[in-house]
């Protein structure tokens, strides 16, 4: 007989492709694992894995068991949450991811604001880009995300917190600086920087300066705005900021100069997402407030 035991190691197995890196998530050791990834197998009288010294792959029934375990997993732990939905608001554990773009500006606020407020809340955070962020939460490792929306998920509820502008930054003497507000037509591709592909920025950042090529852009590999301020304030090219980063103080170079694009301003919206089937609504619905208020006390 299937054991959630067995479906939630062949989930941990699907995700790192590696039988020890599994196990370590896990906290088994390796041969724990392949006992339990073999009896699943032998349950359901197929192979699910394709073993190799470089790591394992799944076997296409593979990747269907994959996709199912971990829908009966997600269900379990909306299950498991129940008895939190019926207690006091914010109360208990709560797993909330949230972007790069957005942590380090809100995510010191928004813990503030949650603890005087919702004292007996236990959040644990994981940063990291927004594919991982909804992948996890719709498989259930995650409650709750922080992003910026939509999501384009039919399985996740969305509710918008604030709205995030976007800024010009060049270097001060570039003639950018000395146009305000900042035209986005007098950007070119060869001077706009901005971050590695799967930062969802990346892409929101392409659409304000909708005129450019992505194609026609260099290279640079960066995973931060401080990496792309440094570079920006040496005279390599500009940037484009959330007013969030820039409230919060990230430009502190006078070699840089901060300008703002005209009304109506470009900008992204920041919201709370959480799987429709879980029972915590009312939980993200305040976290969604919470975000709200994080957002203003930064300037938003």
């Amino acid at each position: 007989m299937i054991s959630l035991k067995q479906l939630r190691y062949f989930d941990l197995l699907a995700g790192a492709g590696h039988f020890g890196r599994a196990a370590e998530r896990a906290g088994v050791t390796q041969p724990a694992l392949s006992m339990q990834i073999l009896g699943l197998e032998r349950d359901l009288g197929a192979p699910l894995v394709e073993r190799a010294a470089s790591g394992a792959r799944l076997t296409q029934f593979g990747a269907e068991v994959a996709e199912r375990g971990a829908r009966i997993l997600a269900a379990v732990r909306d299950l498991e949450s129940l008895a939190l939905a019926r207690g006091a608001v914010l109360s208990g554990s709560l797993r909330l991811g949230i972007i790069p773009s957005v942590a380090p500006f809100l995510l010191p606020r928004l813990l503030d604001v949650a603890g005087d407020r919702y004292p007996e809340l236990r959040l644990t955070v994981r940063e990291t880009i927004t594919a991982t962020l909804v992948e996890e939460l719709v498989r259930g490792e995650l409650d709750a995300i922080v992003a910026s929306m939509p999501l384009h998920n039919d399985e996740l509820e969305e509710l918008p917190a604030f709205e995030d502008a976007f800024l010009l930054a060049a270097p001060a003497g570039s003639p950018h600086a000395a146009t305000s507000p900042a035209i986005t037509e007098l950007i070119s591709a060869d001077e706009l920087l901005l971050l590695e592909d799967g930062h969802c920025i990346r892409d929101q950042a392409l659409a304000v300066c909708h005129a450019i090529d992505p194609r026609r852009l260099r290279s640079f590999g960066a995973t931060s705005f401080s990496t792309l301020l440094q570079l920006v304030a040496a005279g390599h090219g500009v940037t484009l900021l959330p007013a969030l980063a820039v409230d919060a103080g990230i430009v502190a170079d006078d070699r840089l100069a901060v300008v703002r694009f005209a009304a109506p301003e470009p900008s992204r919206t920041i919201g709370v997402a959480w799987r429709r089937s879980s029972p915590r609504e009312r939980d993200f619905r305040a976290l969604a407030g919470l975000v709200r208020e994080a957002g203003k006390e930064t300037g938003q």
